[in-house]
C-alpha cells in the first residue's frame, strides 16, 4: 500500500479507458497494477505508463494474479465479457470492493440504449459474484479520449452508485484522485442511468462532431 493508499488492480487495464485511469492514479501516488488478459501486453502497457510518468509505481500482470494483488479492483473490459472476467477471478474478488466500468454496448449500434435483459448489466454482475463482493459502478460516462493527457481537464463528472455507502465514499476519493468530481448516485440499480447514458453521450459526439461529450451535475454548493 503506498501511503496509506490502497493497491488498484484494473482488469481490462491495456485497453483505452482502463490504461487512461490507471494513468492518473497512478499519477496520483496509487501503486496501480495493469491486468489483462496476457501478461505479456499488461507489462508492455506498464512500461509505457511507467515512461510517461515519472516516480509511477505501475506493473502489469495477467487477470488474476492483478485481481489477487489488488485491494480495490477495477473493471474496464467490454460488456461482451464482463461477467466471464469477473467470474474467472471471483476467488481473489471476495471481501474487495469491485468498480464495474462497463457499458451495455451492443455494437454496432453503440449510440442506441440497449439494456440487457433484467435492465442492468451491473446488478447481474452483483448477483452473480455474491454479496462478498462490493460492486460499485462507476466511471462509465468518461470518455477515454483525453484520459492519458493528465494536463487536460476532464470536463465530465462520476456517478457513482452501489449499496454499500462506505464502498462509495472510497470510489469517489479515486474518482477526486483522478481530478474529477464523483457523486453518490444512490444504490447499485441506479447504475441503469450510467449504463444508458453512454450511448445517448456517444450518440451526441456523432451529431455535434465531438470526442468526448459529458455530464455535469449542477445546483450543489462547491
Amino acid at each position: 500500500m503506498a501511503e496509506g493508499k490502497p493497491t488498484l488492480a484494473v482488469l481490462g487495464g491495456t485497453g483505452k479507458e482502463g490504461s487512461g485511469l490507471a494513468a492518473r492514479w497512478a499519477a496520483a501516488g496509487y501503486e496501480v497494477v495493469i491486468g489483462g488478459r496476457e501478461a505479456a501486453k499488461a507489462e508492455a502497457v506498464a512500461a509505457e505508463l511507467a515512461a510517461e510518468i515519472p516516480g509511477a509505481n505501475i506493473r502489469g500482470a495477467d487477470n488474476a494474479a492483478a485481481a489477487a494483488a489488488g485491494e480495490i479492483v477495477v473493471l474496464t473490459v467490454p460488456f461482451a465479457a464482463q461477467q466471464a472476467t469477473a467470474l474467472g477471478v471471483k476467488a481473489a474478488l471476495e471481501g474487495k470492493i469491485l468498480i464495474d466500468v462497463t457499458v451495455p454496448l451492443v455494437p454496432p449500434k453503440v449510440n442506441r440504449v440497449q439494456l440487457p435483459e433484467g435492465g442492468s448489466a451491473v446488478l447481474a454482475l452483483q448477483a452473480a459474484l455474491g454479496d462478498g463482493v462490493r460492486v460499485v459502478s462507476a466511471f462509465q460516462n468518461i470518455s477515454a479520449h483525453h484520459l492519458r493527457d493528465l494536463d487536460h481537464d476532464l470536463d465530465c463528472d462520476v456517478l457513482v452508485a452501489g449499496d454499500d455507502i462506505a464502498a462509495r465514499e472510497d470510489v469517489i476519493k479515486l474518482a477526486e484522485a483522478a481530478k474529477l468530481r464523483g457523486f453518490h448516485a444512490g444504490p447499485l440499480c441506479n447504475s441503469v442511468v450510467a449504463e444508458a447514458l453512454t450511448s445517448v453521450l456517444i450518440s451526441i459526439n456523432q451529431r455535434y462532431k465531438v470526442p468526448s461529450a459529458g455530464i455535469r451535475i449542477t445546483g450543489l454548493a462547491d
